[in-house]
């Protein structure tokens, strides 16, 4: 997927994955939000806008950001672009995803210490080779202030995963694109589900 250069584009490319991933159960009525980096200077992302059904997003319900999170020229964004901005700023991630999936809370109440992954095929869809390499999954407590939510995720996070799971919460996913997010998510989601089934 070649780079998303204006709101316009960013809100259909948004809306587009919003409606895969709420065809999948991970984006249930408004919870989720979705982010694409339209320019590092002047920092600016486009998120999804808060209180919307995310299987029902147009090219319209997208509210551009600055590094803080905060709105440029009007519009709500999702309570969480703070975090949004904080990631991409962090990974240098170019779109961030997140989703409430019932694997990542159980898998971060079964193990709140991080989720240990190896020897599985499908860790080469996040880049580590399906034998011989062991990657932990940080699980990070939950928080309604963005800003400690984003210091536990930078104190945790491992740059060999791009991802990290907030107990009780839900999965943040990023990559390069939103295509590669988006494969980034399945994968982790996918891992995770094993995980549970495992026991």
């Amino acid at each position: 997927m070649t780079a998303v250069t204006g709101l316009e584009q960013a809100g259909a490319v948004l809306a587009a994955e919003a409606a895969r991933f709420a065809s999948f159960g991970w984006m249930r009525g408004t919870s989720g939000n979705l982010s694409v980096l339209l320019s590092r200077e002047p920092f600016r992302l486009a998120v999804t806008a808060g209180g919307h059904d995310k299987g029902e997003l147009t090219a319209e319900d997208v509210v551009l950001v600055d590094g803080r999170g905060a709105a440029v020229g009007g519009g709500r964004p999702s309570a969480e672009a703070e975090l949004h901005a904080r990631v991409a700023r962090l990974t240098g991630a170019k779109a961030v995803v997140h989703v409430h999936t019932v694997a990542s809370v159980l898998m971060g109440r079964r193990q709140p210490g991080g989720i240990v992954l190896k020897d599985l095929e499908m860790l080469k869809g996040i880049g580590h080779p399906a034998e011989g390499e062991e990657v932990t999954l940080p699980v990070i407590a939950n928080s309604q202030d963005m800003r400690v939510l984003g210091d536990r995720l930078e104190a945790a996070r491992d740059p060999r995963m791009p991802a990290v799971v907030v107990a009780g919460h839900g999965l943040y996913v990023w990559g390069d694109s939103p295509r590669q997010a988006r494969h980034h998510t399945e994968v982790v989601e996918w891992l995770l589900e094993l995980e549970l089934a495992a026991g």
